[in-house]
């Protein structure tokens, strides 16, 4: 795919690359919702990701293409660029730039070409996958010398206020931060970020993602609205965020809020609750024992934080019935995909279980794929 994208690039903008990045989607094993609250959570890097071909220009033009596109090449001046100057796909490569230049950063233009394995809509985080292809590819392009995390603030910069989605920082450092063979345990107060191994081949486990293909856009206003109640919960308890509330004080915070609050402050401190369980079962060498904190947090997802649907649901339902340790949906919710814990043997008998049941009830078939803890962005050619 690398040769690929080289020569789609060549053809496009009449020249070679001067080099070629990668930048991983993610899959959140436990932790949703919480990094906008100053909290913790718990991804992987897939080994789905967004190529990205890029050459300095020296005119101050931005000129992007995608191989997912409508394959016309969109086209920015540099030093014109400003929330709300490009639309569509478009919008997250020219909303990096922008972002560096915003904070005093010394870029220009350039030609890019992308070309992307990781789902669009699924819950994949494909937003911040191409965010992040682009940040590394500047990083190095103009000699920035940028820390990941830094990268990944600029990134999230970009989605917040150049794309207007109100997102946490998670995506962006999955996509930037993780290791192989390992989960990236996230303080997003920080940020700060270290490696915990997670086998899976040796504890004969596979991690399925399926794609339910409900579309969601977190655009909407939908997640922007949460963000909002916990904030506004935060402040109500005097707190500088709900990071900041430990399980022993929440019966007691519920008590004081608002009825329309109480769930949502309900999931994020239980939330942040699981994802500590979860390192601790990981770092004692036994990942069988997330499956029980999965389903908890896909119940705490659909209940409390109500961004799950009818086919999330049923896909965790249906993955636990046929043997998976546990599941629960991944990503901002409202579609997307589900995780599933399953032994490796009974793993293709609990992607045909799930199928069937989407048959069943009329959904369209699920795509079932399997996932592996990936390396982060990085430069491939």
């Amino acid at each position: 795919m690398t040769a690929r994208v080289r020569e789609e690039f060549r053809r496009i903008h009449g020249h070679p690359p001067e080099g070629v990045w990668a930048a991983p989607g993610r899959v959140n094993l436990i932790g949703e919702h919480t990094d906008y609250n100053d909290g913790f959570a718990l991804p992987m890097a897939l080994p789905r990701t967004t190529l990205l071909a890029a050459r300095r220009r020296g005119d101050g033009l931005l000129r992007v293409h995608s191989a997912q596109g409508d394959g016309r090449v969109a086209e920015f001046a540099v030093d014109g660029l400003a929330p709300g100057a490009a639309g569509g796909w478009a919008r997250y490569p020219a909303g990096v730039v922008w972002a560096l230049r915003e904070r005093g950063l010394p870029v220009g233009g350039a030609d890019l070409h992308v070309d992307s394995t990781v789902p669009a809509g699924a819950g994949l985080s494909s937003s911040a996958a191409l965010e992040c292809a682009v940040a590394v590819a500047y990083d190095e392009l103009y000699g920035l010398r940028l820390e990941r995390t830094e990268l990944a603030r600029v990134a999230q910069y970009a989605e917040n206020a150049f794309a207007g989605v109100p997102c946490g920082v998670m995506d962006q450092m999955a996509s930037l931060c993780c290791a192989e063979g390992s989960a990236l345990h996230l303080d997003s107060r920080g940020p700060s970020v270290r490696q915990v191994p997670f086998d899976l081949t040796g504890h004969g486990l596979s991690l399925l993602v399926l794609d339910t293909r409900v579309k969601h856009d977190l655009a909407d206003g939908a997640y922007a609205a949460l963000r909002a109640g916990c904030e506004r919960a935060a402040r109500l308890l005097g707190l500088p965020a709900l990071r900041d509330l430990g399980e022993r004080g929440l019966a007691g915070a519920l008590a004081e809020l608002p009825g329309e609050l109480v769930p949502l402050v309900r999931h994020v401190v239980t939330e942040n609750a699981r994802v500590g369980r979860a390192v601790d079962v990981l770092t004692a060498g036994e990942p069988e024992a997330l499956g029980p904190l999965l389903t908890a947090g896909h119940a705490s997802l659909r209940d409390d934080y109500r961004v799950s649907c009818p086919e999330t649901d049923l896909a965790v339902d249906a993955a636990v019935a046929a043997g998976a340790l546990g599941a629960r949906m991944t990503g901002g919710g409202f579609g997307g995909s589900v995780i599933a814990l399953v032994p490796a043997w009974r793993a293709e008998s609990v992607g045909r279980a799930v199928s069937e049941a989407f048959a069943a009830a009329g959904f369209v078939r699920p795509a079932v794929l399997d996932a592996v803890p990936s390396a982060g962005a990085r430069r491939i050619a």
